[in-house]
């Protein structure tokens, strides 16, 4: 039986009504107002003592009905947060937060008199490596509440997009998180690491693509074998229609009828930005992009064409591997692109029941140590992973159950939670809050939060409309920013800055370390909540 909370006002109400008169509609509200306040009772004891009393007092009024419309509504509100208190229970491991508070809970509908609950976990991805747990716990806790007697709990996933779609070609808006798999050296496998992983995060039920960026000798085409070995066009939208393996999409220069193309490095990044951005690749949760080996051209032109989400470094145990494999992990800190995980191939193979290392130890762990990557991955010398890679089928479709497949599934569950955890601080990591007039900054990768005042953001603009770009002469002066200036809108650009959108329709790009260096609030005024307590 649930106890129904009542307002301190309400129950003082009902309580000096005993001393008054007791009839009429009068007596029908007192009586009604205490059955909610005590609640002692279900709505349907409340609703048979409303009706007991309406047969031997006066006839019901409009006001009577419309009391008992407010005594169901206010019990289906508290039978709502006796749901929502429940659910609070249940943490998400990756943002450390209740899934309440993530806002994972969607359609909630709740039937108190027949003690039926049902909901929908709206999870950040459908590969969420604990949507089980979550689905199972979800209807534990419920169905311990002592009401409820039915819980249907439905799944589902939020709908792929940028969080900065605006800013993004088309065929980018709808592509939720960008992988790039990267070594900045040749011969390392990390074409094999590209495509398995791709093929691990489809098994985890996410919609998944593949972009080859290698123009001088693509992989793909050896890799898989789709049906379909030549990309199409549409000729309305001008736009590439990609070719499909298994459920993935897959777009490379191999399957354009080129081959393998020789041209200087200018075309190239031409042609990588116009098979990425025109491609009609759809609603995905994971697009993997196999990068070319170096930091040059190539390589700038996708990290600034594309917002990537994360970066996976491959790399194996010899030191000149590391040398090669540590420019790319700086290449990508500078480009404020996070890398999430270190996979060191062809590290070790057992034999006679002992482990051997013919490249020695140590590449792998010397990255994650130097960079502060924070997880390692070490794939084993295996014939059968090296004959997958030529014979089209990946390794983790081939051998689902092996400990290749397993190494796999690890890492694409850390590139799942990794995914989640930036997205997350990126969204949120700029934001106005209207109560105290001032913006919050919590920078990705920093426990540190701090305010500023939106007039010293606003004044501190280095774009050349506020600085003179020859003399470096402010142009904007501080009389020209009200001091009660507020932003109208602020969006995520990248894993480096915000833009901020004006009243007076200026859009100022803030990047994190700028904003890390400008005054901040010390004083902050309080809300009006605080000042009414």
């Amino acid at each position: 039986m649930r106890l129904l909370q009542a307002p301190a006002s309400v129950y003082v109400t009902s309580q000096c009504s005993k001393s008054q008169s007791k009839g009429g509609n009068f007596l029908e509200r007192r009586i009604l107002q205490s059955a909610i306040n005590e609640s002692l009772f279900s709505r349907r004891i409340v609703r048979q003592r409303f009706c007991v009393k309406r047969r031997t007092v006066n006839p019901v009024s409009a006001t009577a009905a419309s009391l008992e419309a407010d005594a169901s509504s206010l019990l289906t509100i508290e039978a709502e947060n006796d749901v929502l208190k429940a659910l609070s229970q249940i943490i998400d491991p990756d943002f450390g937060t209740d899934i309440v508070s993530c806002g994972f809970v969607k359609d909630l509908h709740v039937d108190d008199a027949s003690g039926e609950v049902s909901f929908r976990l709206e999870l950040t991805t459908p590969a969420c490596p604990v949507k089980d747990m979550f689905e199972q716990k979800a209807n534990e806790v419920v169905s311990a509440l002592p009401w409820v007697k039915n819980v249907k709990v439905t799944m589902s996933a939020q709908p792929a997009k940028q969080i900065y779609a605006s800013q993004l070609p088309a065929g980018l808006q709808t592509i939720s998180n960008i992988i790039a798999v990267s070594s900045c050296k040749g011969g390392v496998g990390k074409s094999t690491v590209a495509v398995n992983l791709a093929y691990t995060l489809a098994g985890m039920g996410a919609r998944v693509g593949i972009f080859d960026a290698d123009v001088y000798g693509p992989s793909l085409p050896t890799m898989v074998s789709p049906e379909n070995r030549l990309l199409e066009m549409n000729p309305e939208k001008k736009t590439i229609i990609p070719t499909e393996y298994m459920g993935v999409k897959m777009v490379s220069f191999g399957f354009a009828g080129q081959g393998r193309a020789i041209m200087r490095g200018p075309m190239v990044s031409g042609v990588i930005n116009q098979l990425l951005t025109t491609t009609e690749w759809g609603e995905l949760d994971y697009l993997v992009i196999d990068m070319p080996p170096g930091t040059g051209d190539i390589q700038l032109t996708l990290c600034q064409v594309v917002p990537l989400t994360a970066a996976v470094i491959v790399t194996t145990p010899q030191k000149l591997a590391f040398i090669d494999v540590a420019k790319g992990v700086r290449m990508f800190s500078k480009l404020k692109v996070p890398c999430v995980a270190v996979v060191e191939n062809m590290c070790h193979f057992d034999a006679d029941g002992k482990r051997f290392y013919p490249f020695g130890r140590g590449s792998g762990a010397q990255v994650v140590e130097q960079f502060g990557i924070p997880h390692l991955f070490d794939l084993p010398i295996r014939p059968t992973l090296s004959a997958s890679g030529d014979s089209g089928i990946p390794e983790v479709v081939a051998d689902p159950q092996g400990e290749v497949a397993d190494i796999f599934q690890n890492l694409g569950v850390c590139v799942v939670q990794q995914c989640a955890k930036i997205r997350q601080q990126v969204s949120t990591a700029v934001m106005y809050d209207k109560s105290i007039k001032a913006i919050k900054v919590k920078v990705p990768d920093s426990n540190e939060e701090f305010l500023l005042h939106p007039a010293t953001v606003r004044r501190n603009d280095r774009s050349a409309q506020s600085v003179d770009e020859w003399t470096g002469d402010q142009k904007l002066q501080y009389g020209d920013v009200p001091e009660d200036i507020e932003p109208e809108e602020i969006r995520p650009m990248g894993n480096y800055a915000v833009s901020i959108t004006w009243p007076d329709g200026f859009s100022q790009i803030a990047p994190y370390d700028q904003l890390q260096t400008m005054e901040r609030l010390v004083d902050v005024p309080q809300t009006v909540s605080a000042q009414a307590r």
